[in-house]
């Protein structure tokens, strides 16, 4: 266990880590971190003794002369498995060297008794040789030796006369030395008994929540002016934490006083029309960081510089850098390829070049396309979204709508989609998120097939089970489970009767019911949609497309963060401009695009482990299957480049900007594959 203990210290404590706490000048432990110096005081206090309570006591006392930096708290456990290895080392060496005298203690003590039996008149040499050795008298040496010779022939008493006469003169008595080694022997016990206790008890405990009870930066970013700092997830409340760290190093200021500093740049901001300014996070993670970064006095070196050029201007550096090495990989391919080029004529010659450097070009784009998002994935650290806490139920605010746009094709699958919903519901329940079922019939030659009628009977039937399965669960009223079935629309482009622009068509109608207006878009509604109408958000899956366990509640959580939510056609904040016109757009002619937050949130989709079976397209194509995808911070090119992905066609969006954003976008029966579209008009986030 020791040997784990020491391999877990060495593995979270990094030589770049250790050099980053701060050290103590003076005293015994100059030169150690402060905070390993914090461990060893408070073992020594409980005797290897290590609870949650007492160490949240002991370090709360120790703030009140210093704060400590977040890093120190983070290594409060790793230390205290050294202080606590440290510990047993000790008392390991004094026991080591009490067995050692206790030893001596025997061999003297073997040596007189077996003179006692054999020549008692010679037992006065062996005491003699004892005394000219000068053992350590101490309190094992001394509680052994009696043990041994007390209560034996009278002649070995005259050994425990000389050692009763040496302690005589520090003023001790063998009796005192005994009484001592038997309680070393239990503080002995104690010590190493609350030592390994508590090493296992370190694992035990949860240290997420210690370093927020004892960050000192937590506590002042907790009067976040927008309030809502507590009600974000740990991971974001960590690293708005972590940010203050960063900016900290890199001034004179503390970490404290970087904290206090966005408070006060947060508070100025309470009134703007732009909400987000008023909020702490803001300045930490955001645009407001330059601002932050100016107000505290951070020394930028050249990398820092370098990269706050790139995030200003991502899109020049990386198509430049695709086309310089394009340019330079297509230059020294033609070189060695032109000279072997030969035709009986000079056009010939011409457009055999031109085709070769064609053929070139395309073939090193791709390379230099690669090369460069292998480069964007090192250099350029991936970021999660920050998240509200809903993880005990989502905020009324903010109800959510699970669709599933989907085909009503037979029997069988009719059962399935129902199946399918339930497992959803099963995985993700809450008061306020609703699953919905938005189905069309399959193209046809005619209006209606003799087949619809059953099969639409056939899910509605499925929903209404639903809602009486588990509707009486819900704490609030209305209906869990909808279905939504529009009819089929003669389109004389495609010369079929079939769903009006299919999916698209499905979510626009959907966002026209959400908002009151659907109007004759649905033929069939089975549930109450009076609770719809309050709707903010919807979930769109694919049929095929899971949706883990409480996965509805972070994705939910990420789109109502403030940082999160779309604006539309929103200059970039400066904290220099004119409060007057620092929230009025630029542009003489809007575009009304979302540039500011996401409209839409994509999660990253990962294939599971039995699908990867069904073919080998699927095994090749799959990636890391079994992975959850909705909870795993990846790197992805084009969100870590430019803060924005690619939406296709799985995620969560806001129903209110999706809608201001593709409303009359798009002409109909133009356009096949829509979901990329719409992330660019809506912007979307991964």
């Amino acid at each position: 266990m020791i040997e784990e203990q020491i391999a877990t210290a060495k593995r979270h404590l990094p030589r770049g880590y250790s050099r980053e706490l701060p050290r103590l000048a003076g005293g015994p432990s100059a030169g150690l971190p402060r905070v390993y110096d914090l461990a060893l005081e408070t073992i020594s206090h409980g005797d290897g003794l290590v609870d949650a309570q007492r160490l949240s006591r002991f370090v709360a006392a120790y703030q009140t002369v210093t704060a400590l930096k977040l890093g120190e708290l983070w290594a409060i456990p790793i230390m205290l498995r050294l202080a606590l290895i440290e510990n047993l080392r000790r008392v390991g060496v004094r026991m080591a060297g009490a067995r050692a005298d206790r030893d001596l203690a025997n061999v003297w003590a073997d040596q007189m008794m077996e003179m006692a039996e054999s020549d008692p008149k010679s037992l006065i040499l062996v005491i003699a040789d004892m005394a000219r050795s000068s053992p350590p008298l101490g309190s094992a040496f001394v509680a052994e030796l009696t043990r041994r010779l007390q209560g034996q022939s009278a002649s070995l008493a005259l050994a425990l006369t000389w050692i009763e006469q040496q302690l005589a003169e520090s003023h001790l008595t063998i009796d005192q030395l005994v009484q001592l080694e038997a309680q070393l022997q239990a503080s002995h016990q104690v010590s190493i008994s609350n030592s390994i206790g508590s090493l296992r008890l370190l694992s035990a405990i949860d240290w997420r929540e210690f370093v927020e009870q004892m960050s000192a930066v937590e506590k002042i970013l907790r009067d976040d002016p927008a309030g809502l700092h507590a009600s974000m997830e740990f991971a974001t409340r960590d690293s708005y934490r972590h940010a203050t760290e960063q900016i900290a190093r890199r001034s004179t200021s503390s970490e404290s006083e970087v904290a206090a500093k966005a408070i006060e740049l947060a508070q100025t901001r309470v009134d703007a029309t732009d909400s987000r300014t008023a909020h702490v996070g803001f300045y930490l993670v955001d645009e407001g960081l330059s601002a932050l970064e100016s107000a505290v006095a951070v020394k930028r070196s050249a990398l820092d510089s370098l990269h706050a050029f790139g995030r200003r201007y991502p899109l020049p550096i990386y198509l430049g850098t695709i086309a310089a090495i394009t340019g330079a990989l297509t230059a020294g391919l033609a070189a060695r390829v032109y000279p072997r080029l030969t035709e009986p004529s000079e056009a010939a010659s011409i457009a055999l070049s031109a085709l070769v450097i064609l053929l070139l070009l395309l073939t090193t784009s791709q390379l230099a396309v690669s090369i460069v998002n292998w480069l964007v994935t090192l250099l350029v650290k991936p970021r999660s979204l920050p998240r509200m806490d809903y993880s005990e139920g989502i905020a009324p605010s903010a109800r959510t709508l699970v669709a599933v746009p989907t085909l009503l094709t037979d029997i069988s699958g009719v059962e399935t989609l129902v199946e399918a919903l339930e497992v959803r519901f099963l995985a993700n329940r809450d008061v306020n998120l609703h699953f919905a079922l938005l189905t069309d019939f399959p193209d046809a030659d005619q209006e209606s097939l003799p087949t619809d009628a059953p099969l639409l009977q056939l899910a509605r039937d499925g929903i209404s089970a639903l809602n009486r399965t588990y509707g009486a669960d819900q704490e609030s009223p209305g209906d869990i489970f909808y279905l939504l079935h529009r009819p089929r629309r003669w389109n004389p482009q495609q010369r079929a009767w079939m769903g009006r622009e299919r999916k698209r068509g499905k979510l626009e109608d959907l966002n026209a019911l959400l908002r009151g207006n659907s109007g004759d878009a649905f033929s069939l509604i089975v549930g109450d949609t009076e609770p719809l109408l309050h709707v903010k958000y919807v979930i769109t899956l694919d049929t095929d497309t899971q949706l883990p366990r409480d996965s509805a509640r972070q994705l939910v959580g990420a789109m109502a963060h403030p940082l999160n939510w779309p604006q539309f056609d929103r200059p970039r904040f400066s904290a220099h401009a004119d409060p007057a016109h620092a929230d009025r757009p630029k542009r003489a002619t809007p575009r009304h695009i979302v540039t500011t937050g996401y409209g839409i949130l994509q999660p990253r989709i990962a294939v599971s482990l039995p699908e990867t079976r069904r073919s080998p397209y699927a095994r090749l194509y799959s990636g890391e299957p079994g992975l959850d995808p909705y909870t795993r911070t990846v790197s992805d090119v084009y969100q870590d480049a430019f803060d924005e992905g690619s939406f296709i066609g799985k995620g969560i969006y806001d129903v209110d900007a999706f809608e201001s954003a593709l409303a009359d976008r798009f002409p109909d029966n133009r356009i096949l594959s829509h979901d990329l579209l719409e992330g660019c008009y809506a912007r979307a986030g991964l």
